[in-house]
């Protein structure tokens, strides 16, 4: 009973792990991975979906449908900022980097002086669940079947849907498209905007969970850059794989060593598959596929 219960909680902190990172990566994947730029705003968004999801919730809303405020609001400001900034650095990766560090760094100083230091949180709904002599939060297994969800939805949205197949070919072959009459800059906008909406929707399923601050951005973008790197250009073949490697990574050096060897743990994946598979796992697959 106590391996049962031992191998249990193992497996649990695998699919927590994995939860976070291909929930933190999916904006980032879609952004960075879909279009080319280099998102350093991507932890903003997530910080905008979680304030945004708190203030509603605590206003009387319930938890879910704040959630789906806070990835809506983030996915207007996301739209708000293609427009303004980001449409005028396609293909200038370098300077994608620098507008939205500056972003980010308004964002985040301009929340502190707007909402100060912090923001009072919201309950961790669903309670908790005993396995052997541990307990174990049952909401964490609602963020494992979202992020699978998450995975579901956006390749049933680039795969089945007109919008998925005109953003692929926009993306793909830009000019091509615009000479066959697709709005391009719509494509773009929407796009940049999905994946602002997805980091707003991270913001709001961890918001339960973590402390309301404007800082709260950096927890994410870290690992999140990580498992883009990892999983490579492909959204829909790196994003799993590269959360599944990563997620077993962690929790197995958390488990052996603490939460500090996990992220040393994670760094040291990420150098290795850099120097193994430079084109990340995506690539790998689709170069075993050719």
């Amino acid at each position: 009973m106590d391996f049962l219960s031992s191998l249990f909680g193992f497996l649990y902190q695998c699919g927590d792990a994995f939860a976070f990172l291909v929930l933190a990566a999916c904006g980032l994947a879609v952004i960075f991975g879909m279009m080319g730029v280099i998102n350093l705003a991507h932890g903003e968004f997530i910080m905008c979906g979680a304030y945004v999801t708190v203030a509603t919730a605590r206003a009387g809303l319930p938890l879910p449908l704040a959630i789906l405020c806070g990835a809506l609001a983030a996915g207007l400001v996301g739209l708000v900022v293609e427009r303004l900034v980001v449409r005028q650095l396609y293909g200038r990766p370098m300077d994608t980097i620098v507008a939205t560090w500056g972003l980010s760094l308004i964002a985040t100083q301009g929340t502190l002086i707007v909402l100060g230091s912090s923001m009072p949180g919201v309950g961790v709904p669903l309670g908790s669940f005993t396995v052997g002599a541990y307990s174990y939060s049952t909401y964490r297994l609602v963020l494992i079947v979202a992020a699978l969800a998450v995975l579901v939805g956006l390749y049933l949205a680039f795969n089945k849907t007109k919008f998925g197949i005109l953003a692929r070919a926009t993306i793909q072959l830009p000019h091509m498209a615009e000479a066959l009459g697709v709005d391009t800059k719509f494509v773009y906008s929407m796009t940049f905007a999905l994946g602002a909406a997805l980091a707003g929707l991270v913001g709001g399923l961890y918001a339960p969970t973590m402390t309301i601050v404007p800082t709260m951005g950096s927890t994410f973008i870290m690992e999140a850059f990580v498992t883009v790197v990892v999983g490579g250009a492909d959204i829909f073949l790196g994003t799993a794989p590269a959360g599944a490697v990563l997620g077993v990574v962690k929790a197995a050096m958390t488990s052996w060593q603490g939460q500090l060897f996990g992220q040393i743990g994670l760094l040291i994946a990420v150098i290795v598959v850099i120097r193994v598979l430079p084109k990340g796992i995506s690539g790998f697959i689709l170069r075993e596929r050719s």
